[in-house]
């Protein structure tokens, strides 16, 4: 396998874009070109305004944009010139046919397949492609049935699996200093040979230790596994939350008390009213089908239910909100403050904020949104695709996006806190109530506030996982 000088990343999206940017700022004699079909993606890229937002994303891109980093649209152009493809591309969760509602979608997998084999000109040699997307296990080896078969004399192909294990948020922190880096590939002479190509990369920064070579198969399961079980660990705490508010405990105390435990640890025990984002559940849904499929319906059974359990906290938060209204919120101004799935990224796919304001929105209410990275036509995009049709008509006029909290929160019954973003804690909260209906409430979907400050304001406030008075509890022993 050749040195690699040259990289191509078919994709620009959350998983490509940063990747790409990061293996150019610490590899400067790699040229490491982006594409993407979408014309205004990669103008924004090539803007000051860039498609995403990652903390630290925009000062690696001023740094290397221009030098050895490069965003176009000319995807074969980019392709003939690379020693080695990145393939990240989307994988979402397939809406129609066999595995509806959970298999992922290999389309745009295949696609860019097809693409690379047609585009390779005849006599290039040995080119490496690797699967960075989401995919289910076995899907490089598809990848490498699909390049065999259309490859042209003088052209051959290794496909290697490196999952990203990027957290939204905290991606260039996370690809600075990766836990772990994994390789898998065949395990033939050229196989090997090419891992060790990939290798050679990431070792311009990254340890050899954390640097983890395996067979494809292995690699690609280890990603849905890991994000199989860290979904797992916050639907586990989530239900902890719903006893405590049944019996007056508290689940920040009893998420300290487990996580003091060395062999759990306290990561990932944070209660709220759920997890986001376009990992999670979409990789549990995969597990599950491929785990149907492999008749194995305990297993797949298992899983679903880390899927089930989020659905009914997002659910049950919501209907705690019409529930402390008096039962009911129609025609009433409720604020959400945050959109995102979680702080410090303006992605809301799957984020919890989606369905708790649908939820509302269908008991009637008006809802004034505010996000710091969100924009008004992506809130009423994501609101339109789970809105039955009854009430898709109502939205527009239903939901107001504002520039600030506090115009948001002016006027209306309650504030709804459903992202843990930062400025929230900062907030003026005797401003926000003064300018409220009384009685004024507070629902604090991530439990961040300082709920006893803000009772002695005048809120009323409900939390994840606390009871703020605690109720009589009928007990029946057997």
């Amino acid at each position: 396998m050749p040195h690699i000088s040259s990289i191509c990343c078919l994709g620009a999206g959350y998983v490509g874009g940063p990747t790409c940017c990061i293996i150019a700022q610490q590899c400067p004699g790699i040229t490491v070109t982006v594409v993407d079909k979408s014309v205004q993606r990669i103008a924004a890229w090539n803007s000051d305004n860039l498609p995403i937002y990652e903390p630290g994303l925009q000062e690696v891109v001023d740094q290397c944009r221009g030098v050895n980093l490069y965003f176009s649209t000319d995807i074969q152009e980019a392709i003939r010139g690379a020693d080695l493809i990145f393939i990240c591309v989307n994988t979402p969760t397939k809406t129609f046919g066999l595995g509806k509602g959970k298999a992922a979608d290999l389309k745009y997998v295949e696609l860019a397949a097809r693409m690379i084999a047609d585009t390779v000109d005849e006599g290039a040699g040995k080119k490496i492609v690797v699967e960075k997307s989401t995919v289910p296990v076995r899907a490089a080896e598809s990848i490498a049935h699909i390049l065999s078969h259309n490859s042209k004399p003088g052209v051959s192909y290794q496909v290697l699996s490196n999952p990203e294990f990027l957290a939204e948020g905290t991606a260039i922190a996370d690809l600075l200093s990766p836990d772990r880096v994994l390789i898998g590939g065949e395990q033939s002479d050229e196989g090997k040979k090419a891992i060790e190509a990939l290798k050679e990369v990431y070792q311009h920064w990254v340890p050899e230790e954390r640097i983890m070579t395996m067979n494809t198969w292995s690699s690609e399961l280890s990603k849905l596994a890991a994000n199989a079980f860290l979904a797992q660990r916050i639907s586990s705490i989530n239900t902890m939350s719903a006893l405590c508010e049944a019996t007056g405990a508290d689940v920040s105390e009893v998420a300290e008390a487990i996580g003091r435990d060395t062999r759990i640890g306290p990561k990932f025990l944070q209660a709220s009213v759920g997890f986001g984002g376009s990992c999670f559940q979409k990789d549990i849904l995969n597990l599950v089908y491929i785990s149907e499929c492999l008749n194995l319906p305990e297993v797949a059974e298992y899983w679903a239910q880390v899927i089930k359990y989020n659905n009914f906290q997002r659910t049950r938060f919501s209907q705690r909100i019409v529930e402390c209204l008096f039962n009911t919120i129609t025609d009433k101004k409720i604020c959400i403050l945050g959109f995102a799935f979680k702080k410090n990224t303006g992605d809301t796919r799957e984020s919890a904020a989606i369905y708790i304001s649908n939820h509302l929105l269908e008991e009637g209410a008006n809802l004034s949104i505010y996000d710091p990275k969100v924009t008004h036509q992506q809130i009423l995009a994501e609101l339109e695709l789970v809105s039955t049709a009854e009430n898709l008509e109502s939205i527009p006029g239903s939901v107001s996006c504002c520039p600030d909290p506090y115009s948001a929160a002016e006027g209306a019954h309650a504030v709804v806190i459903c992202t843990e973003w930062d400025q929230f804690l900062g907030l003026d909260y005797s401003r926000i109530y003064k300018s409220m209906s009384k009685p004024a409430f507070l629902f604090d979907g991530r439990k961040i506030l300082d709920h006893e400050e803000l009772i002695r304001i005048g809120f009323h406030v409900e939390t994840i996982g606390k009871r703020m008075i605690r109720k009589n509890v009928e007990r029946k022993w057997n």
